[in-house]
């Protein structure tokens, strides 16, 4: 097995339809992996992912689930069973975007970004977890973001979520670590994906001034990292946050 290789390797994508974690589940899949992945109101674009991996000869499969909700996971987890087998690697990149100044912030609109994000990585973990504790290798590889460090005027529920993912992965991963299962996350700068799109002309002038690298970033800039942590070269990152950024925050 080369170092980036995942041959014999069987990966599962939560979000992984299109943007990120479509970027993630196409490079995972020419890496030599086995993968599936999970999307919740997007079949269009699961379908489109599929038929293109299709067309050049690897097959991966999909299917519908709310992060947010304990029994879709489950189901999620019976799914995997049958049609992956175990899951050797993990991607929580599941995630939904929103623009709220804290004054106009509901209750609602707080839980559902705290669920889909923070608690949608932990009972997706919950999930697959054990079973690689239990055969002693596994990567967990969790989507935070640099907005976690730095925060954003409108985004304070964003920010509390992937900041709670940070934490999340850093006290796993002690618990992880001596059973052979690595747990990190990854903490992208702006993306060219859909979210970013619906952002206003003049927010993204101003944004992509800010950035050193005079650009935002793109899928496929992101998803290598995730390829990092789930190879054989990942294997000494315990905990870690890493964060391609384009410099818009410095860690």
């Amino acid at each position: 097995m080369t170092t980036f290789s995942l041959a014999g390797r069987t990966a599962l994508v939560t979000g992984g339809s299109r943007g990120i974690g479509g970027a993630i589940v196409e490079l995972f899949a020419n890496s030599g992996a086995k993968v599936g992945f999970c999307q919740f109101g997007d079949n269009r674009s699961a379908d489109a992912l599929t038929g293109k991996l299709a067309s050049s000869g690897v097959t991966v499969a999909h299917t519908s689930c709310d992060v947010s909700k304990e029994d879709q996971v489950e189901a999620l987890g019976h799914w995997a069973g049958q049609i992956l087998g175990h899951i050797d690697i993990l991607v929580n990149c599941a995630g939904i975007g929103g623009d709220l100044l804290f004054e106009e912030l509901t209750v609602e609109a707080f839980d559902r970004m705290i669920g889909v994000h923070l608690r949608g990585t932990f009972l997706i973990t919950r999930q697959f977890y054990p079973a690689m504790r239990d055969k002693g290798w596994g990567r967990v590889i969790n989507f935070s973001s640099q907005l976690a460090y730095k925060g954003a005027p409108g985004q304070s529920h964003y920010c509390a979520a992937k900041g709670g993912i940070v934490g999340f992965t850093r006290a796993l991963s002690y618990e992880a670590a001596p059973h052979g299962v690595t747990v990190n996350s990854i903490a992208p700068g702006p993306v060219e994906t859909d979210m970013l799109m619906g952002l206003s002309d003049g927010w993204r002038a101003m944004k992509q001034a800010q950035l050193p690298i005079g650009r935002f970033g793109h899928v496929n800039e992101i998803a290598p990292t995730a390829l990092l942590l789930a190879s054989e070269a990942g294997s000494f990152y315990i905990g870690q946050t890493l964060s391609p950024n384009g410099g818009d925050v410095l860690l």
